[in-house]
């Protein structure tokens, strides 16, 4: 990933000789530009910002040049590099107005952005938000006493301090059911029963024996008739209830726990004095 760290140099002369440790250091002299008040170009590229913090971006000559658009340029910018911070737009945009000269140098990873950085730093590139901080300061020391004296005409200034409360409600949603039919099947069945059949059995034997009386009486022309009779099998059907299917609806209840977040203006008294030390952070 590619980056490019910039230096704002009160001195032309401290940034030649970052330009040249910066070289010794291995850095390709293609890959660093130095852009003084006074210098033209008129090649242009699409910023960015370092990892580590540092003011990072490509910056064209023209960009940096003297001209009479050199403020707007310079906004320009750092507004491509900070966005909708104007707040930090317009702070570098001073401090580069001011300076004498901008260093730029290309590097491929972030741990030679930093060595670059570092360079820059001990060469005399401006710590920005330092610089802003005590120019803020002094202005604040410049007019403290007729603050003071206009305290006593100012009304005071009320700030709301607004909470938000966790309202919870209930509304009845439709979770699941159950939905039962009843239809008529149909299943073979079979079962055993015995049935009594009759049969006619005639059965004729040779006999010889004298005639009896008996047998006397029966010679004569006659018919015996005998029927038979068998068992069939009568089939009929009977209903009766073996199982009653009941549907109704219980009703429980449980406890939630219903967590959220809420907003609250919280309000720090900061008390201060004109006489505040200071320090430089490097970036």
């Amino acid at each position: 990933m590619s980056h490019t760290v910039v230096g704002i140099f009160d001195n032309r002369s401290e940034a030649q000789t970052a330009m040249q440790q910066l070289i010794q250091s291995g850095f390709a002299k293609e890959n660093i530009d130095i852009s003084n008040r006074s210098d033209s170009g008129s090649a242009g590229s699409t910023p960015a910002r370092s990892n580590d913090g540092r003011v990072s971006g490509t910056m064209s000559a023209t960009e940096v040049s003297g001209s009479t658009d050199f403020a707007r340029s310079v906004g320009d910018f750092f507004r491509s590099l900070f966005g909708d911070d104007e707040t930090s737009v317009r702070t570098y945009t001073e401090a580069a107005s001011d300076a004498d000269a901008i260093l730029t140098v290309h590097v491929d990873s972030a741990d030679r952005a930093g060595v670059a950085a570092d360079i820059l730093d001990r060469n005399g590139a401006i710590d920005v938000d330092g610089r802003m901080s005590q120019n803020s300061r002094q202005n604040l020391t410049g007019t403290e006493s007729a603050t003071q004296n206009a305290a006593s005409n100012q009304t005071n200034t009320t700030i709301p301090v607004i909470e938000e409360n966790l309202q919870v409600g209930k509304r009845e949603v439709e979770t699941g059911g159950a939905r039962v039919r009843s239809r008529v099947i149909e299943k073979p069945v079979e079962t055993n029963v015995r049935l009594r059949e009759e049969h006619v059995v005639v059965n004729r034997q040779p006999v010889n024996r004298a005639v009896t009386d008996t047998d006397l009486t029966n010679f004569k022309e006659g018919e015996i008739e005998i029927t038979e009779h068998a068992e069939q099998a009568i089939i009929g059907k009977q209903a009766r209830v073996v199982e009653e299917v009941s549907v109704g609806k219980t009703v429980s209840e449980r406890e939630e726990t219903i967590r959220g977040t809420v907003r609250r203006t919280d309000v720090e008294v900061e008390e201060f004095d004109g006489d505040v030390n200071t320090s430089r952070t490097n970036g």
